[in-house]
C-alpha cells in the first residue's frame, strides 16, 4: 500500500514540518510540503527536513512555495492557520481532486472550507507540539496521539482514512481510524477554547490563567457552556475538558498558546475557529454560548487595534 503514495502537506509550520517528516520516513512515500516561507522551504529542499527534541532525524521532503508545482496527489494534509485554509487548498486543488484530503488543524470549520475544493475530506484532531527553530529545522516537544475519520459531509472512505493512518504510524506518529472523530476533534476544542483566549486577552501562561481564581472560574464557565453544546449535539469527548486542565497545571504550567503568541506577533488569531466554531454550532443545535461569543467579540476588537478596522467572523477564511 505505501509503495508509491504521494502526499501533499500544505503549510509547513511546525505541525506540518513534523507530519512532513515522519510521512517522509516511511518507505515508498514521496511526500510534497507546501508553504510561502520560502528560507524554510530552500532549506529543507538543500539539506532535508531536520526534526529534533523527542526525535532526532532528517527526512527528504519535497518543498515548494508554490502550490502551481504541485503534481497530483494520493493524499493530503491540510496544516495552515485556520484563516489560510481556503486559499491554501483551492491553490493545490489541481493536484487534490482525486485525492483524500485530511485537515489536522486547530479548531472547528475547517473541513468544511476543505470540501469546497476537494471532493473527499478527512477530520482530524492531534495532539502533537512543535515549533520551528530555524529555516528548515522543527523541534518535536510533545509526542501525542491522532485521530482521523470521515467528514460526514463530504467523506473520504474509511479505506483512505486507514491508509493515511497507517502510513503516519509508520512514521512514527501514532494515529487511530475511527468512524467518528468528532469526540477527539472537540475534547482538544473545548480545552483550546477554554484556555487560548483568556491566555491571548491577558498575555498568561496557560497555568497562570487555570490558577488565578477568577480567570479559573471563566475557564470552568466556557467549558461547561462547550459541554452543553456537545451534548445536544451528541458528541462524546474522550474526556473531562478539567482534567486536561489539571493535566496543563502539572506538565505545561508555561506554555504560552499559539493564540498567544499571534497576539504577541500582531497576527490575526484562530479565535474564529476555536470560540467562534462552538458559538456556530451552538446556534445550530439551539444551545445558548455568550460566553464564547464574548470571547471571539474581545479578540476581534484587540486584533482591530493593530489593524486600524474593525474585524469580524464573517469573511475569514
Amino acid at each position: 500500500m505505501t509503495v508509491g503514495t504521494r502526499v501533499a502537506v500544505l503549510g509547513c509550520g511546525a505541525i506540518g514540518s513534523l507530519y512532513a517528516a515522519h510521512l517522509a520516513r516511511v518507505p515508498g512515500v514521496e511526500v510534497w510540503a507546501v508553504d510561502p516561507w520560502a528560507e524554510h522551504v530552500g532549506a529543507i529542499a538543500r539539506t532535508g527536513l531536520r526534526v529534533t527534541g523527542a526525535a532526532d532525524f532528517t527526512a527528504p521532503v519535497r518543498a515548494i512555495t508554490d502550490a502551481a508545482d504541485l503534481p497530483a496527489c494520493d493524499l493530503g494534509i491540510v496544516a495552515t492557520k485556520a484563516q489560510h485554509t481556503r486559499a491554501a487548498v483551492r491553490a493545490a486543488a489541481h493536484a487534490l481532486g482525486d485525492a483524500a484530503v485530511a485537515s489536522v488543524q486547530n479548531g472547528l470549520g475547517n473541513e468544511e472550507v476543505v470540501a469546497e475544493a476537494v471532493p473527499r475530506v478527512i477530520r482530524g484532531s492531534i495532539v502533537t507540539a512543535g515549533a520551528v527553530t530555524e529555516p528548515g529545522t522543527v523541534r518535536y516537544d510533545a509526542p501525542g496521539d491522532s485521530w482521523l475519520g470521515p467528514f460526514e459531509p463530504s467523506p473520504a472512505s474509511m479505506a483512505e482514512v486507514r491508509w493515511l493512518a497507517d502510513l503516519l504510524t509508520a512514521g512514527g506518529l501514532r494515529t487511530h481510524a475511527v468512524d467518528d472523530a468528532r469526540g477527539p476533534q472537540w475534547t482538544k476544542v473545548v480545552f483550546n477554547a477554554a484556555t487560548s483566549a483568556i491566555a491571548a486577552l491577558t498575555g498568561l501562561s496557560i497555568g497562570q490563567v487555570c490558577t488565578h481564581p477568577e480567570l479559573r472560574a471563566q475557564v470552568d464557565a466556557l467549558i461547561d457552556e462547550a459541554l452543553a453544546v456537545c451534548d445536544a449535539a451528541g458528541i462524546a469527548l474522550l474526556r473531562d475538558p478539567r482534567d486536561a486542565v489539571a493535566e496543563a497545571i502539572a506538565e505545561a504550567f508555561g506554555h504560552r498558546p499559539s493564540m498567544l503568541q499571534d497576539v504577541v506577533a500582531h497576527r490575526v488569531t484562530e479565535v474564529d475557529a476555536l470560540n467562534g466554531g462552538i458559538a456556530r454550532e451552538g446556534a445550530r443545535v439551539g444551545v445558548a454560548t455568550p460566553r464564547h461569543e464574548a470571547m471571539a467579540a474581545l479578540l476581534h476588537g484587540l486584533e482591530s487595534s493593530w489593524t486600524g478596522v474593525p474585524t469580524a467572523a464573517h469573511g475569514r477564511g
